[in-house]
């Protein structure tokens, strides 16, 4: 990948890297996200105080000569974990006047994957140098250089670390006492209240709370012992009730009628029965016939950046799946080109940041399949036989965005939790009385909804095509077989 500029990124391989983050008198730090882009709770920060993260992924293993050294585990890492920020931090001075700040990603045996120099540092105390985020099925490496002026604590807070103010020592409380008359017995002093002892505080470290570390209890003056109290007369116990007499013996052991003595032909019907009923069920598979429909070729892909043609050449006419991965803010179109080179068919319009989706297109009969791109950042395209896409089962399928399924089994339902804000568009393809493979029958609305919802449909038997035409959030689906 080479050295990246500020914005820049590309995949690296999901293996363990070593991160070097260069630049004097610096503290390196990782926090780990979840899909929000906030840390899951206070083992999240992997720092000097905390070096190992608790699923021993992440790792500060070691500083000296101008370098501090994370290890990250890639496919180590947590599932929910969905970025791993790389942060550093300094104490005494601006990171405008840190020489040769810069973070490096090297691959086990030593080969440079990414680096980023920080060129436009400013009076921050703290930045994001980079970020590790997930990307379809694989990591990518983002040259982030986001500083905070406000130090490790302005950055903690904006990713949900729980910051809490440096207080000062706390004096221990001592009651008032006013000066005490002239009397010429004076009263038996009591022992001074115990101030109670300093709370549970949070270490600053480097500017940032959230490291939760006990503080040392606060030294108290010893408490002047009371002289022991007058012991009270203490009462003798009530006497004893008298020993309540016991029931009589149950009957239960000697009159027992001599049928409930086990007998050998009374006692073994119940020892097969009980693993019986918790035989598992036969494992039938999701897919019930291999998926034969279409045309079939090894997957193509090409990479790019902003607006561009994309000429797919030599492919057999028939449906194909398009992947689309676009890294980058702003408007997102795709657009399959007429033989005119007029705009035909829209298959996606989005305003989505770092959009990321699967949808259907058509190589048609004569001339190759020609695409209109529409991004501004770094993207890959890829286009691939429908036999490759994702078979609906009866375990969830997770995802976000737009995307192909296929369905192979009986008549079911289909269940779907959608998290998205705007449309939810699905269609199906019924390809059972269809044998043409150059191109889909109709399709069929089932599911046209707008913002959150969890929504059950029937899908009739397969094969069909299950399409996500449009989904601008994560959801979730599912099938439940009929009488399953």
């Amino acid at each position: 990948m080479g050295t990246l500029t500020k914005g820049g990124n590309g995949f690296v391989p999901s293996v363990p890297l070593n991160i070097a983050v260069r630049g004097g008198e610096i503290d390196a730090m990782a926090l780990l996200l979840t899909g929000g882009g906030t840390v899951g709770g206070d083992g999240d920060v992997v720092f000097h105080g905390a070096p190992v993260h608790p699923s021993g992924a992440v790792r500060l293993t070691r500083g000296g000569a101008g370098t501090a050294w994370l290890e990250v585990g890639l496919a180590s890492v947590e599932a929910r974990v969905e970025r791993v920020l790389v942060v550093a931090s300094t104490e005494r001075r601006a990171m405008r006047d840190v020489a040769g700040l810069s973070v490096e990603a090297f691959a086990p045996d030593g080969t440079s994957v990414a680096r980023y120099d920080v060129t436009d540092a400013a009076g921050e105390t703290a930045m994001v140098l980079a970020e590790l985020y997930r990307r379809a099925g694989g990591w990518k490496f983002r040259a982030v250089g986001q500083g905070y002026a406000n130090g490790l604590a302005g950055l903690a807070t904006d990713h949900g670390v729980d910051v809490a103010e440096p207080t000062p020592p706390v004096q221990p409380a001592h009651p008032v006492v006013p000066e005490r008359p002239a009397v010429p017995t004076p009263p038996v002093p009591m022992p001074p209240p115990v101030a109670p002892g300093s709370p549970v505080g949070r270490q600053v470290l480097g500017g940032a709370a959230g490291f939760k570390v006990p503080g040392p209890p606060m030294s108290m003056p010893a408490p002047v012992p009371l002289p022991p109290p007058m012991p009270a007369p203490v009462p003798l116990p009530p006497p004893m009730p008298a020993p309540v007499p016991l029931p009589p013996p149950m009957p239960a052991p000697v009159p027992l009628p001599p049928p409930v003595t086990p007998t050998p032909w009374a006692a073994p019907p119940v020892m097969p029965v009980a693993p019986a009923p918790y035989a598992p069920p036969p494992v039938v598979p999701a897919p019930v016939a291999p998926w034969s429909y279409g045309p079939v070729f090894q997957p193509l892909s090409w990479t790019g950046r902003d607006n561009d043609v994309i000429t797919v050449e030599g492919l057999p006419p028939g449906p194909v799946v398009v992947q689309l991965d676009i890294d980058g803010d702003g408007y997102t179109g795709l657009t399959v080109l007429d033989r005119r080179n007029k705009e035909a068919d829209n298959l996606v319009n989005s305003t989505e940041d770092d959009f990321w989706g699967r949808v259907l297109a058509q190589v048609p009969q004569k001339g190759p399949l020609r695409l209109k791109l529409e991004a501004e950042g770094p993207w890959r395209v890829e286009v691939s036989p429908l036999a490759t896409a994702r078979h609906l089962t009866e375990d969830e399928v997770e995802y976000r965005g737009p995307d192909v399924l296929l369905h192979t089994g009986g008549a079911a339902d289909l269940t779907v939790h959608y998290r998205g804000d705007e449309n939810l568009i699905v269609n199906i393809y019924e390809l059972a009385d269809h044998h043409d493979p150059t191109a889909l029958p109709d399709d069929e609305n089932v599911l046209n909804e707008i913002g959150k919802r969890r929504e059950t449909v029937p899908l009739p038997e397969g094969p069909l095509v299950v399409q996500f035409e449009m989904a601008d959030g994560p959801w979730r689906a599912r099938v439940r077989r009929l009488g399953g």
